[in-house]
């Protein structure tokens, strides 16, 4: 079917269409959507009173987990195996004896938890600049360590209830798998092909067109760019990138990393101020393989990281996953351009702060 000659495109009236390179699929933007009323689910808000220290809570120091060992009394960021691990070293093989429709093969690894900081009341953008440095350090550190043997090291921070997070308490995970998950397997595919054909790194390449346009651009620095992707799929998803060549985290140099952790508090900042709430979100880091990988041409990749928040039009309206977007494909209502201009022009300063700030002023007055 052809479309209406007679008018003209807008992309934040019409829907179309946008590739996504790191994953060869397309993503459907419907913006004129966001027009329509809401009368679904509303989320609960998060708990705002989170007690610092919580003599229940597993991850607190000096607390007792539920495989009965006890957390040293860390002042900084902790690290230790998963009581309750997704994946094993030492699991059996089940044999290659099978069918074709029902195959199966091993899979091993560790799980680890770590704590980015001693209070269960604090989260990334309220943690000071040299505290986010440690937690950038111990994650470079678990890939080098992990990486040696493991073919991929995935580091995800799931934040939020919304998103699954069980305990307030400032942490991610750091998985270590002996096979390259779905996700990492298709970037890496994709990212080897563009470079092939085009003979640079293709989010090299994004993050310089990227800078160029500005359009999508929420935060940067002299050393990262924080952006909504062309291709985003979540509303108020964003892509944060090295302006170098990079393959892996424990490349970053000691200057690289205190800026990462100066434009991570920049950017979690703003999506704590646009609805004023601890935004939830699920975050992770993707860089070249590691393990056998470590000897091979991995030139192709580039670091990144990506957020994925689900909230849309509110703290207690989030986006859903269903339906056209299980059986069809991705849709998202907000432009990418919309939603970067949204995250762009908020305050640096966080809300609570200036709530904190107007209160003691009021008090004054009195």
């Amino acid at each position: 079917m052809s479309g209406n000659e007679d008018v003209s495109f807008d992309p934040k009236e019409h829907q179309h269409l946008r590739y996504n390179p790191l994953r060869d699929s397309w993503v459907l933007v419907s913006a004129h959507r966001m027009k329509r009323p809401w009368a679904g689910q509303v989320e609960k808000p998060p708990e705002e009173h989170i007690p610092r220290f919580d003599p229940r809570n597993p991850l607190c120091p000096g607390n007792t987990r539920a495989n009965g060992e006890i957390n040293p009394n860390y002042d900084s960021t902790f690290v230790f195996e998963n009581d309750f691990p997704a994946l094993q070293p030492d699991a059996p093989d089940p044999g290659s004896d099978q069918h074709p429709l029902f195959q199966s093969k091993a899979a091993r690894g560790v799980c680890k938890v770590m704590c980015f900081h001693p209070w269960s009341d604090i989260t990334l953008p309220f943690m000071k600049t040299p505290e986010v440095v440690k937690v950038i350090d111990k994650w470079a550190e678990l890939v080098e360590e992990l990486g040696s043997t493991y073919p991929w090291v995935q580091i995800f921070e799931n934040k939020g209830a919304v998103m699954g997070c069980s305990n307030p308490h400032p942490h991610c995970q750091v998985w270590a798998s002996s096979f390259l998950p779905n996700e990492p397997a298709l970037s890496d595919r994709c990212q080897r092909d563009y470079h092939q054909k085009h003979g640079e790194p293709l989010l090299l390449q994004y993050a310089k067109q990227e800078a160029e346009k500005k359009e999508r651009v929420v935060v940067q620095s002299s050393h990262w760019l924080a952006v909504v992707p062309y291709w985003a799929t979540w509303p108020y998803q964003t892509l944060l990138l090295p302006r170098r060549h990079v393959l892996r985290i424990n490349d970053l140099t000691a200057e690289e990393r205190e800026d990462l952790a100066a434009i991570m508090k920049r950017l979690l900042t703003k999506y704590d101020n646009l609805f004023e709430v601890s935004f939830p979100y699920s975050m992770g880091w993707h860089g070249a393989p590691t393990g056998p990988h470590l000897k091979e041409d991995n030139s192709h990749w580039q670091l990144h990281a990506h957020y994925y928040p689900p909230l849309l039009r509110s703290a207690t309206v989030k986006k859903f996953m269903v339906g056209y977007e299980m059986l069809a494909q991705e849709q998202r209502d907000l432009t990418p351009e919309q939603a970067a201009e949204k995250l762009r022009n908020l305050p640096e300063e966080h809300y609570k702060s200036r709530e904190e700030q107007e209160g003691a002023g009021k008090e004054r007055m009195k």
